[in-house]
């Protein structure tokens, strides 16, 4: 297959998730490129080309470390390709990474994913899913509230702070729109300036206050689940426990936090299970949950991550079976000539 993988810049990207997929997908023989979000093309009649670079098919790559280190040199060739000329784009960019002189590249991937997607290119996660659970922490809220923790979404100081009363004082605020831990606080009855966090916060949007959970102390455990079911591969389960630094409650691997085995819980299965019909729905097929005990604190649709951590506590890095599952679905495109739309391909299993 041809697929290509939308990131932020390729100048800039680590050899996280995304890359491991690229590197597996190399190393089974496909034709894989890789492209930053700004390097799209749209022409007179609908034509879109992308500028995307790859790695040499001959050249072998043990690891993603180095199939990166191959990506970024000046060995790997640029090409324009025409859109329709892929069988995949993987939207892998994160708009919550993208700094202030960047806005634009914050929804450019879905917008030119979306149409990409109406030519009849398998896009994964699906594109107008995508664009719609953009900001995944109201995503969230769609959930099922038995699973989540209590919460407001606010910009005003004088809700948060009744907020915090009502929660004894005790509960963790963090920016709507965000990740890997920035500018998350935890505000307790000792926190002297909550009225200059909140002002942090708010300046750059939305506020989240949550109900603040103990158990968070002994870290959170992110869940990769794949067409609505926990990502498998050989037996192991795709789970993995973010254990944080002492006297630190953010459990953000880029907050220094350290990988550890989980099990599955009845809590766990229980939050999979009423988060899946609403992920296969909307065509989300590679999600990461984050969990606390019986509770769901985050989703994340946009640029799930946590595969290259797996090997760090023994296990299989499972990007097999993610490579695998996306050659069914093109076997089951070929075989439908085009009748199955993007969304329920993209979760089909």
């Amino acid at each position: 297959m041809k697929i290509c993988f939308v990131l932020n810049k390729i100048s800039t990207e680590k050899a996280g998730t995304s890359v491991a997929l690229m590197t597996k997908a190399h190393n089974m023989g496909h034709e894989v490129y890789a492209m930053g979000v700004g390097d799209f093309k749209f022409q007179h009649q609908g034509t879109i080309f992308l500028y995307a670079k790859s790695v040499d098919p001959s050249t072998k790559v043990e690891t993603p470390k180095k199939y990166l280190k191959v990506l970024q040199s000046g060995s790997a060739k640029e090409t324009a390709i025409e859109s329709t000329d892929l069988d995949v784009l993987f939207i892998r960019n994160n708009p919550t990474e993208e700094g202030a002189s960047r806005h634009w590249a914050e929804q450019s991937g879905l917008a030119f994913g979306r149409m990409i997607q109406q030519q009849g290119v398998l896009v994964l996660n699906d594109a107008n899913a995508l664009s719609y659970g953009f900001i995944d922490k109201l995503y969230f809220e769609e959930l099922p509230q038995e699973i989540k923790p209590a919460s407001i979404i606010t910009r005003k100081k004088d809700d948060i702070l009744k907020f915090w009363e009502k929660n004894n004082k005790q509960i963790v605020l963090k920016p709507l729109e965000g990740s890997g831990g920035k500018n998350v606080f935890l505000i307790d009855k000792h926190e002297k300036n909550i009225n200059q966090i909140i002002q942090t916060i708010s300046k750059d949007g939305y506020v989240i206050a949550q109900e603040y959970l103990p158990a968070v102390k002994k870290g959170d455990v992110r869940v990769l689940l794949m067409n609505g079911r926990i990502l498998t591969e050989n037996g192991e389960k795709a789970i993995i426990r973010r254990v944080c630094d002492e006297g630190e409650f953010r459990s953000n691997f880029k907050q220094g936090a350290t990988a550890d085995k989980s099990d599955l819980t009845k809590s766990m299965q229980k939050i999979i299970d009423l988060t899946a019909p609403k992920l296969i729905k909307d065509g989300l097929f590679f999600v990461g949950l984050d969990v606390i005990e019986d509770k769901l604190i985050e989703i994340n649709i946009l640029s799930p991550g946590g595969l290259d951590r797996f090997a760090d506590i023994g296990l299989t890095d499972f990007t097999t079976s993610v490579i695998e599952a996306i050659e069914r679905k093109l076997y089951y495109k070929l075989k439908y000539m085009g009748q199955i739309e993007n969304k329920i391909l993209a979760t089909m299993h």
